[in-house]
């Protein structure tokens, strides 16, 4: 079936294609692929499987996609990239593939710092992808620091340092002060979740559903005169439905 969707691709991206496809890169296709990803896991948190295989289809087309510019630049083609995930997938997990022993995840990480090694890295915090959202991307970096020793013993710690950062926020001068500051302090937020054992990128987008779904009931309740409430009265509105919940 692959195959039918690769030749798809070709016949896109071909003499006699469309237009926006075959004008299409790298760079402009890469936010399309990120959007992807994040709809097949607003799919996966719905409980949506109707929604997640269509949502998956459009994620592995992104893929397609990709491989095909590539192959046209004479780079990889489709089949090298599942070559070479097949490869790693097999590399990282010697214990099942190989028949070595003292498996488990702890050798994942083993074989990915020699992979990281190999390819001459200088940093612990290589590879930690750039475009992950900023959430992300400061948990793997804390993540990584970890791994060498530095971080706290526990969680009090990153606590104390929140308390910090919130002060540094309020004497900040300058916008640019406040924003470095306010980011410091995102940062240990993070920081202090990773500790209590909390997925932030997650906790954050429970939050996020959570606002949402109480806004809209604030909405509903109002109807049409919502945006003419005063604060006070939008804040009993907030209230009731909390209270729904």
């Amino acid at each position: 079936m692959i195959e039918r969707l690769i030749a798809i691709m070709a016949q896109l991206r071909g003499p006699n294609g469309c237009e926006w496809d075959r004008a299409q890169t790298f760079a402009t296709i890469a936010p399309y692929t990120i959007e992807e990803a994040y709809e097949v896991a607003d799919a996966i948190e719905r409980g949506d499987l109707a929604d997640l295989k269509d949502e998956l289809g459009d994620l592995l087309l992104q893929v397609v996609f990709h491989a095909r510019i590539a192959e046209e630049a004479g780079a990889f083609a489709f089949d090298d990239v599942v070559a070479a995930i097949s490869d790693k997938m097999e590399r990282r997990h010697p214990h099942i593939f190989r028949g070595e022993p003292d498996g488990g995840h702890h050798r994942w990480e083993e074989v990915k710092a020699a992979e990281r090694a190999a390819r001459g890295a200088a940093s612990t915090l290589d590879g930690v992808a750039r475009g992950l959202p900023a959430l992300l991307r400061a948990e793997k970096l804390q993540k990584r620091a970890a791994r060498v020793g530095f971080d706290w013993p526990d969680a009090d710690g990153p606590r104390a340092k929140i308390d910090e950062e919130l002060a540094e926020v309020a004497t900040a001068q300058s916008s640019a002060e406040i924003e470095e500051e306010v980011g410091d302090l995102l940062f240990a937020t993070v920081n202090w979740a990773r500790h209590l054992g909390v997925d932030p990128e997650a906790a954050l987008r429970r939050a996020n559903a959570k606002f949402e779904r109480r806004f809209r009931m604030m909405e509903d309740a109002a109807g049409a005169a919502f945006a003419d409430l005063s604060l006070e009265q939008k804040e009993m509105l907030w209230v009731d439905a909390k209270a729904a919940e």
